[in-house]
């Protein structure tokens, strides 16, 4: 048998999924399928490799805390064991539950929102994020009007990606805005929805370029900003400054050959947006403060 090539399998699913996340488990879960370990010890020791593979593979918070979560959830028992063969049926059948729970995650995020959402609000939302597009749907289906904003967000433009979605799907009043026009439209909206590409200990998110001074602008006009995310972008990291985020994620769009630029010359993909800019986490868990993710860290690692 060929030996299993984590790279290429991962990128030859990845457009089909659709998530980086979902993307990343069923990379692992064929990993352990193809893993020619004899002990639990070799196989934790080959499982870290390919965690920290994908992580170069796909620089995303995502893919690395739905990652370390998997690593954690399906570890958890190995000490019970002591026949292998047994152990890998285990880890197997619990990599099962785990990948069924976060295929269900954003499905069960957009009915917990929706207690947040009031028909005829009028809403920001920044960038695309498939957590803020499943709750949208689930509005329409309950029959609420909203009146929605989406910034343009450059450089990648992914705002237009979701402004062409939601009318696809029916949706009337969507507007795409320039990002350099959410001042003047704050006074207009209700609240600010937007998705995290990692949920921080501090409660404070990891997201695309821009969200931290949509949320500044939000806080100075007293407007609600809600962070809709999956419990699986949960990740163990405690920055303090935009600086504290990892320059592989956090200038990951650019070419290799411009890593090594001067800073004020690269940037940046993403941003921290700190917690008290945040008025709620919307998760599948339910509503969390900023200041219950911590909380919610030490149950998923334990």
């Amino acid at each position: 048998m060929a030996e299993f090539n984590l790279k290429k399998y991962y990128k030859s699913i990845h457009d089909e999924e659709k998530s980086s996340a979902i993307t990343t488990l069923k990379t692992l879960m064929e990993f352990l399928n193809n893993d020619k370990s004899s002990t639990a010890s070799e196989l934790s020791h080959n499982l870290r490799d390919a965690i920290n593979q994908l992580k170069r593979i796909d620089p995303l918070f995502e893919v690395e805390a739905v990652s370390e979560i998997f690593f954690r959830f399906i570890t958890l028992s190995a000490a019970k064991f002591d026949d292998f063969k047994e152990l890998k049926e285990e880890l197997s059948r619990r990599s099962t539950i785990y990948m069924d729970k976060v295929s269900k995650s954003r499905q069960q995020l957009a009915k917990v929102a929706q207690k947040f959402l009031n028909n005829n609000s009028t809403i920001l939302v920044h960038s695309f994020s498939r957590a803020i597009y499943e709750t949208l749907l689930e509005c329409r289906n309950q029959n609420k009007t909203l009146d929605i904003y989406v910034t343009e967000s450059a450089p990648d433009n992914r705002g237009r990606e979701l402004c062409a979605l939601l009318k696809l799907e029916g949706f009337e009043q969507v507007t795409l805005i320039l990002d350099s026009a959410v001042g003047s439209i704050m006074d207009r909206v209700d609240l600010v929805l937007v998705g995290a590409e990692g949920v921080a200990e501090s409660g404070g998110i990891i997201n695309k370029i821009g969200t931290y001074q949509i949320a500044i602008c939000a806080k100075a006009l007293n407007k609600t900003f809600y962070v809709l995310a999956e419990s699986y972008k949960f990740i163990r990291l405690y920055p303090l400054s935009q600086s504290d985020i990892p320059d592989r994620i956090r200038f990951r769009q650019l070419p290799l050959s411009n890593m090594n630029r001067a800073k004020h010359e690269c940037h940046a993909c993403v941003d921290y947006t700190p917690p008290d800019y945040i008025t709620l986490l919307l998760t599948e868990l339910g509503p969390l403060t900023t200041a219950a993710v911590c909380d919610m860290l030490v149950q998923l690692y334990t």
